[in-house]
């Protein structure tokens, strides 16, 4: 097990890895990420249950719960049509809020916070052996950024290039409490989760396992 004192130095300022990707580290605080692990034990509850969605026939080591639309490999939809065909619980409002907020704090400008109005959330859920290949978000409609929330367990978050999934890429440490914003040029950029690191979440979060990522978007 990787102890916290384990993890790699990592500057905590403000990273900018690529045109319109930004990093803020510690944007919540404790308190906050310990309401926000229970609000995503309420989720995965149901009405649609927690669930490894498979992809081209091989169930993926990710487990996810949709808010607003239900994702599945390549489609959207407002029911959970390959889980058990209830229809997905709500964005939350203070979701929609939150997500302003991060396009604020990470410089964008006014008139585009304003209008920021996400209408789907992709709650991922990885143990310690769970791992997400390079991917793009490529199945919305709108090219709005993506909010990405990082609680638990620190995790190793590769951030790569729009054209391809290989090199060039930068590996991330994200920890719990940090907050991830991709748009603009970085949009479509090449992403994935190569690591967890096991028993790094702070004291006092009472997650099994990690939850590093919470991303909001735009899928209409």
């Amino acid at each position: 097990m990787t102890a916290p004192f384990d993890l790699p130095e990592v500057p905590r300022e403000p990273v900018s890895p690529a045109p319109g990707a930004h990093l803020l580290p510690g944007w919540f605080t404790l308190a906050q990420q310990v309401w926000l692990v229970g609000q995503f034990r309420s989720w995965a509850a149901g009405p649609v249950p927690i669930r490894a969605p498979s992809v081209r026939g091989h169930r993926m080591s990710v487990q996810s719960v949709c808010l607003g639309w239900h994702w599945q490999p390549y489609q959207y939809s407002r029911h959970a049509n390959d889980v058990n065909g209830a229809a997905v619980l709500p964005l939350p409002g203070w979701l929609v809020r939150l997500g302003r907020r991060a396009l604020h704090d990470t410089g964008h400008p006014a008139q585009h916070v304003a209008r920021y109005t996400p209408d789907a959330a992709l709650v991922n859920f990885y143990d310690t052996g769970a791992r997400l290949g390079m991917h793009q978000d490529h199945n919305e409609a709108c090219r709005a950024p993506v909010v990405s929330l990082s609680i638990g367990d620190a995790c190793t978050f590769r951030f790569g290039n729009t054209a391809t999934r290989t090199k060039p890429y930068t590996d991330l440490l994200l920890r719990s409490g940090d907050l991830f914003v991709f748009g603009g040029e970085s949009r479509l950029a090449h992403h994935g989760v190569p690591r967890i690191h096991p028993g790094t979440a702070p004291a006092g979060m009472t997650a099994p396992g990690a939850a590093p990522s919470k991303g909001f978007s735009h899928t209409s």
